[in-house]
């Protein structure tokens, strides 16, 4: 039987962690409020992450942390009484890219596995077999390698390193994401975990003695986004993926919502489980993955460097418009006495609107909104205001971490 790679799924917040593990995740990763390189994010406080970890935990999913900043002496200390706490926590791996930070880790809680990120820039195995003598148990591999390399990777390293590999999600301009556009523009810096992503901006080009005059570099109808990429995506490609000996199968989004989330995991999931089960089931099931990976934000999708230096046929360096199928509209919590159901809600809907229930399992289902209520139990027309607490009855029985959604 095919050896089953890790789905890991990436979490902003600890109700999107709950998402990622109820849709399929083995195995989650987050940011605590510090030294990870998504400062952005929502992230974790310690509470969130005992929290989260224990929620995972008891559903039989792994929990790894982010500490992957690329570190300046004033880090240093900072990052040893993060350890210390995270100790106490207990995640299942670190994330680290900076040979400093690593050596703090194996002091201060060697019990917890170290994984090397992708920022390491790990494109060869003589990389690999360094980081597994100084005790690392993963290494995350960089995303200019090809599958022939990954393979020949697998080959050249001890059996008991793993590999870890991005197969979905925003791509970056720059080597392995180590950018300095950010920095100097704008004094913020993405290795360190401030990113602007100046490489999603519009750019023209000023000539020296025309001062004001613009001359936009034409890219394609939409604008100049030069430096700009496309989403990755490997649904098609799981077999290849499977055979090359990647171990863990990586989702890019810590800054994504709930709805991304749920929707990359479950698509994913279901292609892995399908694979690994019976190839022909996958051939079989491919339209329908297809279909429900389009179905979340993204950029227009590319393979990337998998299959070599991309082609003018597949260049990621283009239009920065999102593609968009639906909009998000909250996560289903706890049933009232009323037998009404407990949201948050993200964005706007009304009574008699049709909407979309996404479950875990790979269902759709296609409802009519038939009551919306407040906190107080007012009834209300709409619901224009995200973020506030709604109990709604869309005349079906729902589960919690059900998704709500609306196609466009």
């Amino acid at each position: 039987m095919t050896k089953k790679p890790e789905l890991l799924i990436p979490a902003s917040s600890l109700e999107v962690l709950k998402v990622a593990v109820v849709y399929g995740a083995d195995a989650v990763y987050i940011g605590g409020e510090a030294f990870g390189l998504r400062a952005k994010a929502k992230n974790f406080s310690m509470e969130e992450m005992k929290e989260g970890i224990a929620f995972a935990h008891a559903r039989g999913v792994s929990v790894y942390v982010t500490a992957n900043i690329l570190a300046h002496n004033e880090d240093l200390e900072g990052v040893r009484n993060y350890f210390e706490e995270l100790r106490d926590i207990g995640p299942d791996a670190l994330i680290i890219a900076d040979p400093a930070v690593f050596m703090l880790a194996k002091e201060v809680c060697p019990e917890i596995p170290r994984h090397i990120s992708t920022q390491a820039n790990n494109t060869n195995y003589g990389t690999y077999r360094f980081w597994h003598s100084l005790g690392a148990s993963r290494v995350v591999s960089a995303r200019e390698l090809s599958l022939a390399e990954i393979r020949e990777i697998r080959a050249h390293i001890p059996d008991e390193l793993e590999i870890e590999t991005f197969i979905h999600g925003a791509m970056c301009i720059s080597y392995s994401g180590r950018c300095l556009l950010s920095n100097y523009f704008t004094g913020r810096d993405a290795n360190r975990g401030a990113c602007t992503h100046p490489c999603r901006w519009n750019y023209a080009v000023v000539e020296e003695t025309r001062p004001g005059e613009y001359f936009p570099v034409y890219e394609n109808e939409r604008g100049t986004f030069i430096f700009n990429s496309k989403d990755l995506c490997m649904i098609e490609h799981i077999p290849e993926l499977v055979e090359s000996g990647i171990d863990s199968f990586k989702i890019e989004g810590r800054m994504k919502t709930a709805l991304y989330v749920a929707t990359v995991a479950r698509t994913y999931r279901k292609a892995i489980d399908d694979y690994t089960e019976s190839p022909e089931r996958y051939r079989e099931h491919l339209p329908w993955y297809l279909d429900q990976i389009g179905n979340c934000t993204y950029r227009q999708f590319t393979t990337g460097f998998f299959f070599g230096k991309p082609s003018e046929e597949t260049q990621i360096y283009e239009n920065s418009t999102y593609v968009k199928e639906y909009t998000y509209l909250g996560i289903v919590g706890e049933r009232n006495e009323a037998g009404r159901y407990r949201i948050e809600q993200r964005n706007k809907f009304s009574v008699g609107e049709e909407i979309e229930v996404m479950k875990p399992g790979g269902e759709n289902l296609t409802v009519t909104v038939r009551h919306i209520a407040d906190e107080e139990g007012n009834e209300l027309a709409s619901a224009p205001h995200p973020k506030q607490v709604l109990y709604i009855d869309l005349g079906c029985p729902l589960a919690m971490y059900d998704i709500l959604r609306r196609k466009e």
